[in-house]
């Protein structure tokens, strides 16, 4: 097993202390007593609640030894070689005194194969012990490791009812990718929790998964899972856009093998405001049948220094795991266009810059912005993301379909309403602003007790100012800036 392997590397080299985090304390400790078997070692291990016993011959108790200085000082004093596991030493390790007998421990141990071993789910480790401390990280399972464990999760499933578990290869390998990231323990929980469900795996368990793989993951706000995602059939217009999505669609799922083809990044939306850029990120999850996942700069910024960045590396590890997903970053410019913030945004600007360039997982990007004079250079420039498109105010007859899709979604009989008179009216209009009209003519005829026709639609046209008037100027500006550096939609 090379993670024995390499965890007995350290427990023979010259490091005194051994620091595993891991939330997995069981499958820890078996690795230990395996490589304390395999070379004849002793090993000890302590809880605060038992005090310290020897694991690998039964000697009793030692419930003298509970507390955390009368533990430290048996180990100082103590001429038995062997390895000493303290578990959930974390809230103790921070006691001067407590740090003080850890240093003498390790110089004591120094060149020897005598090991202190921390293991819990976070340990912040004394500045003046960093230098005498080696991490050891347990690996996540791979693919054929968690095939493996759904095989033996189907067996038992087949033992306890009589009953074969049925699935099909392509849903066994998605199910498998999409539990990649997760530890033995909350894979196995997982694949538990779909099979005794009905006894079956299915396309339909595959979200359900990737929701609470999420929630397991997930440790702030900063990111949010939308359970809601779209079809682009809901979406008017942006011809382009959905075709220069669907080229890419086999190749971000990995399934064409082709040197000198790269995966696909991801896109800036810059629009008018209320035209679907919105509404779009969520197609794009929609239509390629992944996650998507918000990041909400309003959360990430923190008023303890260093913090920002933190929340941001943890977002994108996240992230990462959760791959193959989108990430959509909603009205970006307002998290990194700087100001009086003491150099955070910049700092955030270069990690997210750094990840762009550097990141391998499948995390397909959709940024929005409304104004581009807000954004820095360093984003809008070829290469950082796939492409940048420009979502402009939709026109004659991607307003006819809006119409229809606004709608039907409400179930308003089409039959007398003439489309072409109200694309006409609308001129100017942005899909939010048609979807308003409609639920308005809705309301009124609601109250009237009357049906929607073309005259109350037309009146809650009239009756309305539209963005493209009062934002007139800063609209054209944006449409001269995109005219020559952007890809329209439509």
């Amino acid at each position: 097993m090379p993670e024995q392997k390499d965890l007995e590397l350290l427990i023979h080299g010259h490091t005194p202390i051994l620091q595993i985090e891991t939330h997995e304390e069981k499958r820890a400790l078996d690795l230990l007593v395996r490589i304390a078997t395999h070379n004849t070692i002793p090993l000890f291990q302590w809880s605060v609640t038992e005090g310290l016993r020897r694991v690998d011959i039964d000697l009793g108790i030692q419930r003298h030894n509970a507390e955390p200085k009368d533990l430290l000082g048996h180990i100082k004093s103590s001429n038995v070689d062997g390895l000493y596991v303290l578990l959930d030493f974390d809230p103790y390790i921070q006691d001067p005194v407590n740090e003080r007998f850890i240093k003498e421990i390790a110089m004591k141990f120094e060149g020897t194969s005598n090991k202190l071993i921390f293991i819990s789910h976070h340990i912040d480790m004394p500045a003046g012990l960093v230098k005498r401390v080696a991490r050891f990280d347990l690996k996540l399972p791979d693919s054929k490791a968690l095939e493996s464990l759904v095989r033996d999760e189907a067996g038992k499933w087949q033992i306890e009812s009589n009953n074969k578990v049925s699935t099909d290869k392509k849903t066994l390998q998605r199910l498998v990718r999409n539990l990649g990231g997760l530890t033995y323990n909350d894979a196995r929980r997982l694949i538990r929790n779909v099979i005794v469900d009905d006894g079956a795996i299915t396309e339909d368990d595959l979200p359900e998964v990737m929701k609470a793989k999420y929630q397991l993951l997930n440790r702030d706000d900063v990111l949010s899972f939308e359970f809601e995602t779209t079809r682009f059939s809901d979406v008017g217009g942006m011809r382009k856009l959905k075709q220069w999505l669907q080229q890419r669609e086999k190749i971000f799922h990995g399934l064409v093998d082709q040197a000198g083809i790269d995966t696909p990044k991801g896109v800036l939306l810059l629009g008018v405001q209320g035209c679907g850029k919105s509404l779009a990120a969520k197609a794009i999850a929609g239509i390629w049948n992944v996650p998507l996942l918000r990041f909400d700069f309003g959360a990430l910024y923190d008023k303890f220094i260093g913090e920002s960045e933190k929340n941001l590396r943890e977002s994108l590890k996240t992230a990462e795991v959760m791959a193959p997903c989108v990430m959509w970053i909603d009205e970006i410019e307002k998290g990194i266009s700087g100001g009086n913030d003491d150099g955070t945004s910049k700092r955030i600007l270069g990690s997210l810059l750094t990840w762009l360039a550097e990141n391998r997982a499948n995390v397909f990007i959709v940024a929005t912005a409304n104004n581009i004079e807000d954004l820095p250079p360093e984003l809008i420039r070829k290469g950082r993301l796939d492409e940048i498109f420009f979502v402009d105010l939709p026109k004659h007859d991607v307003r006819k379909q809006i119409f229809t899709i606004h709608l039907d979604k409400r179930d308003i009989s089409q039959s007398g309403i003439d489309l072409e008179q109200l694309a006409k009216e609308s001129e100017g209009f942005s899909g939010s602003e048609i979807e308003q009209a409609v639920v308005s003519a809705i309301y009124s005829s609601y109250g009237s007790d009357a049906q929607v026709t073309t005259e109350s639609l037309v009146e809650e046209i009239k009756a309305t100012r539209p963005l493209s008037v009062v934002m007139d100027t800063q609209i054209e500006n944006l449409r001269h800036w995109a005219s020559s550096r952007t890809v329209p939609v439509d």
